[in-house]
């Protein structure tokens, strides 16, 4: 192989990247940032970026430290910069990154043994909960170690945490003082223990580097140019990591694309990559717009989708522009229950499968997990394989366990055989056979031996004489990172657990109002425009086939209360048998339902919050205020009752349209939009109550 050094191998890699990659890939050293579409080929414009900075003699691949955010992301950046070879660059998460640094500090700063990794945090959450006198459910243990993990994210010490949550108006889980006592409770009990959280190996590197200038000398000589994958996901925590790391140099490359920040929850802010000029003015900026994943017609709808985006910074108005040659449109369908949906998900794959699309190649997706249920069901009664993804790990599966322990075994003695035909042979051994099994947990297991040959395939493929012990070395450093192959079948996954992914063919399902946008965003914009993105990012999975649907009910025979999300108006074509209303809502679900009319004028209702009021915003409220004060007075004593924030209860459009119409009946009030079947039994006889004793007064 020739070296990445030498100045043919260096034209090469710039011969294969379009104007705007190739402009990446060959900037200056020093500060640039990648402003990339999703599908518009940023791993390969940075991992060609770092390889031309090496070839070109401006670092050596050991002063390269590249970081994402995934195990799997990380993999993939360092298989594509072994293929370009520059072996010796760095490629990890920011946590892996960390880890490394502070075990080899650790010895001269502190003085010790480097204290254990909790990888489970809940116990010692449980046993702060519960000298803080709180609930030890699962549930709450869960809220408690996200909203520790949001404050050390966000740079928030416990004692400064009352006032922050305070004034960016989280949704605690428990009183704010509490939660407070739990994180000073949580940290003391780590401290005394003598371990650490994943956020602590961010925050003990950073303070190693901040506070003793040998250690920060010495690790700043030993990486001098730095890569940011995903940085529009980076936290306050990461950022300032980031910058401790740097040391006021600028030889760093951050790629980003704001329309993909859907990780707020967690403290991240795609503001470090939209003010990146403003901190390095002279930096090189480059957008990636062409979009090589998708189909036009997918292309299409994605830009539709952020397209209708509320408050988009100037940064992230990139619009994707399709290379791919045409193919079908996106499929559109609505359902009377998610069963009936989740069939029909079932047949329409039972298409793509008999038309030669491989089940790989093939997910679902969801907002939330337990919408998996239906699909799992469905899937298994139609004998179509499948993967949740997040479930059990590919690595700690008892045949890939064994497998390479025989590779292992196997690797020891030397073999003329080629690297390919030599991990088959021993696989034989241990159950691959040439052809699969019939079904069942023997396919599976075929499937999991079958994954590791693959995998073989492509190290042979990428790295000349690749031989067993490498093979070996490679899946051992995947296990340890958990970046498995693909298995063959079906993938169902969360939309959060999508992000990085890619596949032939997507079923993007549920898309109800209450589930995208998922219920507890209310009225928040915020809240919403992070949804609309999650929505995008679903999107923008898909490479051809993409099928988008919802259902009316939740189970068979169940009350058709569900309205399809407000994110579908105006992608659907007018002539759609699923747009029974074009460009404007509905007040009702039902077959032959009219298009949502002004109660004022008759006009037609085209925006969500005028469905939401039944007129349209020429016409003047018919707010009574007198009943809106009382309405927000009951919802704030219910919300303190429950112990939820108040629009959880209801929201505040929802508020008013039930001050400007005034429903005394069941029939009345659910006619409302954002007023269904669990809100009328919850909540229903009150806010009536309250109705007809103002109409008294």
């Amino acid at each position: 192989m020739a070296s990445a050094s030498s100045p043919k191998s260096r034209q090469g890699l710039l011969d294969g990247l379009d104007p705007e990659q190739r402009a990446a890939a060959s900037a200056p050293r020093g500060p640039v940032c990648v402003l990339a579409g999703a599908g518009t080929g940023k791993t390969r414009t940075i991992t060609h970026r770092i390889a031309h900075l090496v070839g070109a003699g401006h670092v050596s691949a050991g002063q390269v430290l590249a970081v994402t955010f995934t195990t799997r992301a990380a993999g993939e950046m360092r298989t594509r910069l072994r293929g370009l070879g520059v072996d010796a660059a760095q490629a990890l998460t920011f946590h892996a990154a960390a880890r490394r640094q502070l075990r080899y500090f650790w010895p001269r700063v502190v003085g010790d043994r480097p204290w254990d990794i909790v990888d489970n945090k809940f116990r010692l959450v449980a046993q702060a909960a519960q000298r803080a006198r709180l609930s030890t459910e699962t549930e709450v243990l869960r809220d408690l170690a996200s909203e520790i993990e949001w404050s050390k994210a966000s740079l928030v010490s416990p004692d400064d945490y009352p006032a922050v949550a305070a004034r960016t108006q989280r949704d605690t889980p428990a009183p704010v003082a509490q939660v407070a006592q739990v994180y000073r409770l949580y940290e003391e009990i780590k401290t005394s223990a003598q371990v650490l959280d994943f956020d602590d190996l961010l925050l003990h590197t950073t303070a190693v580097l901040e506070e003793h200038e040998a250690v920060a000398v010495e690790f700043r000589d030993r990486y001098r140019c730095f890569v940011v994958d995903e940085y529009q996901d980076v936290t306050p925590l990461q950022q300032r990591l980031l910058d401790a790391w740097l040391g006021g140099r600028d030889d760093l490359t951050v790629v980003g694309d704001a329309n993909q920040t859907i990780y707020s929850f967690g403290g991240a802010s795609p503001r470090p990559l939209l003010e990146f000029t403003r901190r390095f003015p002279e930096a090189t900026v480059v957008r990636l717009e062409r979009d090589y994943r998708s189909t036009p017609e997918v292309v299409g709808l994605a830009n539709r989708v952020i397209g209708a985006a509320r408050g988009r910074p100037a940064g992230s108005r990139l619009k994707l522009v399709g290379q791919r040659p045409p193919g079908p449109e996106p499929r559109f369908a609505e359902y009377e229950d998610e069963s009936a949906e989740a069939a029909a998900v079932a047949r329409r794959m039972r298409e793509l499968l008999d038309g030669g699309v491989s089940a790989s190649e093939i997910a679902v997706l969801f907002r939330v997990n337990a919408q998996s249920e239906a699909y799992e069901q469905a899937l298994s009664e139609s004998g179509i394989p499948y993967l949740v993804r997040g479930g059990e790990r590919f690595f700690s599966r008892a045949e890939v366990r064994q497998a390479m322990s025989a590779l292992r075994v196997a690797s020891a003695d030397p073999t003329s055989l080629d690297l390919v035909t030599a991990v088959r042979s021993v696989l034989a051994r241990v159950g691959l056979t040439e052809q699969p099994p019939a079904g069942g947990a023997a396919k599976e297991r075929w499937d999991a031996l079958l994954a590791l040959v693959e995998l073989a395939e492509e190290l042979a493929a990428s790295v000349a004489d690749a031989d067993l012990p490498r093979l070996v070395a490679e899946l051992e450093q995947r296990a340890a990172a958990q970046h498995p192959p693909t298995v063959e079948g079906v993938t169902l996954a969360s939309l959060h657990a999508a992000k990085g992914l890619e596949w032939d063919a997507v079923f993007l399902v549920g898309l109800s109002e209450g589930t995208m946008p998922i219920l507890h965003a209310g009225d928040d914009e915020a809240a919403i425009e992070e949804e609309r993105r999650l929505f995008y990012v679903g999107v923008t999975r898909a490479r051809e086939h993409l099928s988008l649907s919802w259902s009316l009910s939740r189970t068979p025979g169940g009350r058709r209360n569900r309205r399809r999300s407000r994110f579908l108006y105006g992608l659907i074509p007018e002539d759609h048998p699923a747009a029974r209303v074009a460009r404007s809502q509905q007040t009702s679900s039902a077959p032959g339902s009219k298009a949502a009319r002004c109660r004022l004028c008759g006009g037609p209702l085209l925006q969500t919050i005028e469905v939401k009021l039944g007129r349209c915003s020429k016409c003047p409220s018919t707010v009574d205020e007198g009943l809106l004060e009382k309405l927000k007075t009951w919802r704030g004593e219910r919300s303190r009752e429950l112990k939820v924030p108040a629009f959880v209860v209801f929201t505040d459009a929802t508020l008013m349209a039930i001050a400007e119409q005034r429903p005394t009946d069941d029939g009345a009030l659910v006619s409302i939009s954002g007023i269904g079947a669990t809100k009328l039994e919850r909540f229903g006889a009150e806010v009536l109550d309250v109705v007809r004793a103002s109409m008294r007064s």
